[in-house]
């Protein structure tokens, strides 16, 4: 039996006396691309910042490689764990090849120049998300979906073995929505990825994680988890679910989302609108 990479283990976060996760527990294999879903507040982002080691459970244990991640410092877990965030930092007075050149840091040695092969590095980085030609720009003037972008490239040329992504495509058209998270799905490495998108979740992920109110409600693959009696006791909306063919003869579910409210919807929301007034 193989080991697992990423082994989540009775995880419990409290913040200000109140409970944000509870009880977690989890596994994800080498390789694997697992989507983590759930509403506004369920806790994706929390699990996501205990995992890059943003915030400290209170009780619980995160290990990566059988090693619990408070045991590495901090460069070894930089060589180890990459992530990229849906608040996009600002800070940055600095070119695009610059901000990408950070994710060397963790393997180089202090002070050390960037060398040949470094660059060309950088530069199939920022190929693959489109912005070579953009290069020497100021990181601040880009766009947020370029911004985005380039904190992507800065994490493939930091070359980790687990990439966690905290929604990182929602400043992205959808052209890019599917191009990033294919992209990073073809990096070879683990990938742990909040969604909304719960239709792209299906088409790329190996296995999801459904968190609401800060417990998990469902792991499985895409098939098993993505079903009409999940979307309404989570999600709390009404929706048809089907099996579609991918290109490689693969059966993905797909959502179609039943966007007319019934009428027991419509008199609840009219019986709010008076209670405001």
């Amino acid at each position: 039996m193989v080991a697992a990479q990423v082994s989540v283990n009775n995880l419990n976060l409290v913040i200000n006396n109140k409970h944000i996760l509870s009880d977690i527990c989890f596994s994800v294999a080498s390789g694997q691309f697992v989507g983590l879903i759930g509403p506004n507040g369920a806790g994706k982002s929390s699990l996501l910042r205990c995992l890059y080691r943003f915030q400290t459970p209170v009780s619980g244990s995160i290990l990566i490689d059988q090693t619990d991640i408070n045991q590495f410092d901090r460069l070894s877990y930089a060589r180890t764990v990459a992530a990229v965030l849906q608040e996009i930092p600002s800070q940055f007075n600095l070119a695009v090849f610059d901000v990408v050149a950070m994710g060397i840091t963790p393997h180089k040695r202090l002070f050390s120049s960037i060398s040949l092969r470094d660059r060309q590095s950088i530069q199939e980085a920022l190929q693959k998300v489109g912005l070579t030609h953009k290069q020497q720009q100021s990181y601040e003037s880009l766009s947020g979906g370029e911004k985005q972008r380039v904190m992507i490239a800065r994490a493939i040329v930091q070359r980790p073995s687990l990439l966690l992504m905290d929604e990182p495509t929602s400043h992205l058209d959808v052209k890019y929505q599917i191009e990033i998270m294919a992209l990073a799905k073809s990096l070879g490495v683990t990938v742990i990825a909040s969604f909304h998108d719960l239709n792209l979740a299906s088409a790329l992920c190996d296995s999801i994680l459904v968190l609401d109110q800060g417990e998990l409600l469902a792991d499985g693959t895409p098939q098993n988890v993505m079903t009409t009696e999940m979307l309404s006791t989570v999600f709390g909306v009404n929706a048809e679910v089907s099996l579609q063919s991918s290109s490689n003869g693969e059966q993905i579910p797909y959502i179609r989302y039943q966007y007319q409210l019934s009428e027991t919807d419509l008199n609840l929301q009219v019986s709010r609108g008076r209670e405001c007034e």
